[in-house]
């Protein structure tokens, strides 16, 4: 019998989820693009949407995730706190553990 085997990873508190892969995407696009409105249209959602996700992130960690500039003559902008960028690091360490795993669970299988 052939099967791939598959997984999602996500962090949660209190069984809320604080972090998956469409929030770190939005951060990340956050820090390319210096803007929630620009990182929200990169990944086809509503500036609504994105800032909801992190309004909740920041709550259910009680840390700022994004500082954001209003807009003006020099115009607005958004950037990613330390924590956020801590928050990115962690997640991708724990993706690559998990993926190593499913790796050397491929390499098992093979080996049959």
């Amino acid at each position: 019998m052939k099967y791939e085997v598959k997984f999602k990873v996500w962090l949660e508190k209190d069984g809320e989820i604080i972090m998956g892969l469409g929030r770190e995407k939005l951060l990340k696009a956050i820090k390319k693009h210096g803007s929630i409105s620009k990182a929200a249209k990169e990944l086809g959602i509503s500036y609504k949407k994105a800032w909801s996700y992190i309004k909740a992130m920041e709550e259910r960690l009680g840390k700022k995730l994004i500082e954001t500039k209003i807009g003006g003559a020099g115009g607005g902008g958004s950037k990613l706190t330390k924590d956020a960028e801590n928050l990115i690091k962690e997640f991708d360490k724990i993706l690559e553990k998990v993926e190593k795993v499913l790796n050397e669970t491929k390499k098992t299988k093979k080996k049959k």
